[in-house]
């Protein structure tokens, strides 16, 4: 045991002192908030110029209140409105595909931000192209489609005798508040973005432990293996106690990392009043998270060890991410039906099992049997998974050369 916390000790304290684990404590948080946080407040921010935009109106009825709705509802912040509507004018008896065409220069000349095509408002459902350069500016489509609904609607009104305003005091606003009821009839709040963000940040805390600790640990015996260290490390240890060490030693270190972000998310929501996980959830999310690392360090583990090239160690690693990429893709799949057979048949695959569950805890909580009978399977599959990676750790660190196939790999765990 001594010689085990010796390895552990060395692979913690040389890797905690290197610049690049200290740069990624503190650049990493900060990059996930303005990740988040840059993009929102971007998208957000006010136009500071007004914008030109034309209309090609085919009934004759909308291109005026239109423009008066779109001049004096959207305003800058020094009083100018934030749009300026020029109607495209139509020559009396000529197509409406001139005044486009008409408009479509204009477009491309830059004279004009872009142009609403209005064909007609008949009782059917009236469709409203928009045409312009860019095509990303989606509050400004929602707002020419908010105006234009409102302007149609009204005039239908009036063609049925009822009064406009009655129509506008007709509109109900509704917020709708979702409720979670637990099996003892108890009730929370539960809103779909908190609940799919405490599994989203989860899940991303898991993949950024596993991904940066896993390719530290492969690259660690890939630089032992090429210096010839390790045959010096044997000599005073066995493979097991050295493979143990290292799991020790890495694993402490990405729980320093991840307990030191996990203070940061505390304070924050702390400082802003906010309440993401449930105390009971986050325990399970917790005890799911210690498991689910184990069980990858010993899969890293296993992987690593016969490889001799910095090339196939990425190669390898990158197989064994995208194994944690697919409860990210199934996410709202999931949060949609968590009950569903598909969910539950994954959620007992060990390599799925820790982010599978934290996507299913936060919206409804699993029986307690499949708690505990996905837990020992986590617990029966890392201490199989610690026994393979032993035996493959043990014979995989001595070969150089060519790797060696995964018939003489399983024969490995088999013999050792």
């Amino acid at each position: 045991m001594n010689k085990i916390l010796a390895v552990a000790r060395w692979e913690y304290v040389e890797k905690v002192k290197s610049k690049a684990f200290l740069i990624g404590l503190f650049l990493t948080p900060i990059i996930m908030v303005g990740m988040g946080v840059i993009p929102s407040l971007l998208a957000t921010q006010e136009d500071k110029t007004s914008k030109s935009i034309g209309v090609v109106d085919g009934t004759g009825q909308l291109a005026v209140p239109f423009a008066h709705r779109m001049q004096t509802r959207y305003m800058l912040s020094d009083g100018r409105p934030n749009y300026v509507v020029m109607p495209i004018e139509q020559v009396p008896g000529a197509p409406v595909e001139e005044s486009i065409g008409e408009a479509d220069r204009r477009v491309a000349s830059g004279d004009i931000e872009g142009y609403c095509i209005i064909r007609g408002m008949g009782p059917a459902d009236t469709v409203v192209e928009y045409r312009t350069r860019a095509v990303g500016d989606f509050m400004l489509g929602a707002r020419i489609e908010e105006t234009i609904r409102g302007i149609i609607a009204e005039k239908r009104a009036q063609g049925l005798g009822i009064d406009p305003r009655v129509l506008k005091e007709l509109q109900v606003k509704l917020d709708l508040r979702t409720v979670k009821v637990s099996k003892t009839g108890e009730k929370e709040d539960s809103d779909f973005l908190k609940v799919f963000f405490s599994a989203y940040v989860f899940m991303m805390m898991l993949f950024f432990l596993i991904v940066t600790s896993g390719q530290v640990l492969v690259r660690s015996v890939l630089e032992e293996k090429s210096n010839r260290i390790v045959e010096v490390l044997v000599s005073s240890c066995s493979p097991t106690q050295l493979m143990a060490g290292k799991v020790l030693g890495l694993s402490a270190l990405g729980f320093t990392q991840i307990g030191f972000w996990a203070l940061i998310g505390v304070a924050a929501t702390a400082q802003f009043g906010l309440n993401i996980v449930a105390p009971v959830n986050a325990l399970l999310l917790i005890v799911y998270f210690v498991l689910g690392y184990l069980f990858y360090a010993a899969v890293f583990i296993a992987a690593g060890s016969p490889l001799t090239t910095e090339q196939a160690a990425q190669q390898v690693t990158s197989y064994l991410v995208m194994l944690l990429v697919i409860p990210i893709v199934l996410a709202l799949p999931a949060m949609k039906n968590p009950d569903a057979t598909w969910i539950k048949v994954l959620t007992f695959i060990p390599l799925l099992t820790p982010t599978m569950m934290a996507l299913r805890i936060p919206i409804q909580m699993p029986q307690v049997w499949e708690i505990v009978l996905t837990i020992f399977i986590m617990i029966v599959s890392i201490y199989f998974g610690m026994v393979a990676a032993g035996r493959i750790f043990r014979v995989g660190i001595l070969m150089t050369g060519k790797a060696p196939r995964l018939a003489e790999i399983l024969r490995w765990i088999k013999t050792g």
